[in-house]
């Protein structure tokens, strides 16, 4: 164990762990804040986790082979995603494992279907647990750090909606629309007929009836429908939070749907996470439990890809901690409810879940997790000169 900790330890710059073993025993890895301590239940874990940490330290803690020690889940998981974002990975293993992960990426569109519902037709009531009271799953925008969440997420949509420029009665494409949110608040706040789709039976289902409960059904029409076989010209394209299922090997194709999709004169916009630094291996917990074929993109890959698709950037901005606050609200209420979701789901759900949020937040704050926002057109004049026009 010595040795293995030894060989482990030059590897690290920020951030340190101690194990705390039944029969006393201690170890500790890295150096310097943040610190946590861990309260290991079973000795041989550590093992696993040392051999394969971006997959074993997450089991480990769903299996409840250790729980935190005098501090909560939060501070270990800042701590570990301080290490692994220091962990030096060598060259070799990067070229491996790159090819390892664009063959998982190959999400044609029944794989990319099968891969949706895993994570979002898991359970009927868990999301309207934490999210906002319009279900919005992606990054909230703070304007004001003190804006509760349902006012941040309506500021996302404000924005994103400044962002596209929209004309009276425009037609809006919606890739990836999740429960409607965004789609509804374009035909409710800006008149936009909206065209909404998805992968998911059980957001679609939800979706549309929604449409119906505000009246809305005439003017925002939601599809089960994968993005390549979408048909149509449409004044503005917006995808939000969906270009992380897209996959490496599809980026070209998605960019020039968009680009076929968009009208002379339209706008279009992604909003996807995207790494704040140079590509590097999806976590392989967050692979195996939450996002099978995922992937998150440095600003390199996305531009590459954008570049020969015929599409203008016109802006891109980056959110840094947006994310963050809105995964900490998103586990604050989903602490509040976790008995209920313990007896009707078990211990095991509610610890890979909270292990996501809490993890994710923890990358947002201490692994370089961003949000991107790019804004594209295929006409250079077609927009202001100046950002002005956004905060108006």
């Amino acid at each position: 164990m010595d040795a293995v900790l030894d060989w482990k330890q030059g590897r690290f710059r920020h951030g340190s762990l101690t194990f705390e073993a039944p029969d006393g025993a201690s170890w500790n890895l890295g150096h310097g804040a943040p610190q946590a301590r861990i309260r290991l239940h079973r000795k041989r874990s550590l093992w696993r986790m040392l051999l394969h940490p971006d997959l074993q330290f997450g089991e480990a803690y769903v299996e409840g082979a250790w729980d935190p020690l005098g501090c909560t889940l939060e501070q270990v998981l800042e701590a570990a995603v301080a290490m692994t974002d220091s962990d030096a990975v060598s060259a070799r293993w990067r070229v491996l494992s790159r090819a390892a992960e664009r063959i998982a990426e190959l999400n044609d569109a029944w794989i990319a279907a099968r891969r949706i519902r895993h994570h979002y037709d898991v359970d009927s009531d868990l999301y309207a647990t934490f999210l906002d009271r319009d279900l919005h799953y992606s990054c909230a925008y703070f304007a004001d750090p003190t804006m509760d969440l349902e006012a941040a997420q309506q500021a996302k949509c404000a924005l994103i909606a400044a962002k596209l420029d929209l004309r009276p009665n425009a037609r809006v494409l919606d890739i990836g629309c999740g429960w409607g949110s965004l789609a509804l608040y374009l035909a409710e706040k800006h008149g936009a007929r909206v065209t909404a789709i998805t992968l998911s039976p059980g957001q679609f289902e939800v979706a549309r009836r929604r449409a119906a409960e505000r009246g809305l059904t005439d003017r925002v029409e939601f599809r089960l429908q994968d993005y390549r076989l979408t048909e149509g010209r449409f004044d503005a394209i917006v995808s939000v939070g969906m270009f992380e299922h897209v996959g490496r090997p599809q980026y070209p194709r998605f960019f020039e749907t968009m680009r076929e999709r968009l009208a002379h004169g339209g706008t279009a916009l992604l909003h996807t996470i995207g790494r704040n630094g140079p590509p590097a291996p999806t976590n392989a917990w967050i692979r195996r439990h939450i996002f099978p074929g995922g992937y998150i993109p440095a600003a390199s890959e996305v531009l590459e890809a954008l570049e020969p698709s015929g599409l203008r950037l016109t802006d891109f901005e980056i959110w840094r901690l947006h994310y963050a606050l809105t995964l900490a609200e998103w586990n604050r209420r989903f602490q509040a409810r976790r008995s209920e979701f313990a007896q009707r789901l078990g211990e095991r759900f509610c610890r890979i879940w909270e292990f996501y949020l809490q993890g994710s937040e923890a990358s947002f704050r201490q692994g370089g997790l961003v949000v991107f926002q790019l804004q594209m057109g295929r006409e250079i004049n077609r927009l202001p000169m100046t950002r002005d026009y956004l905060y108006r």
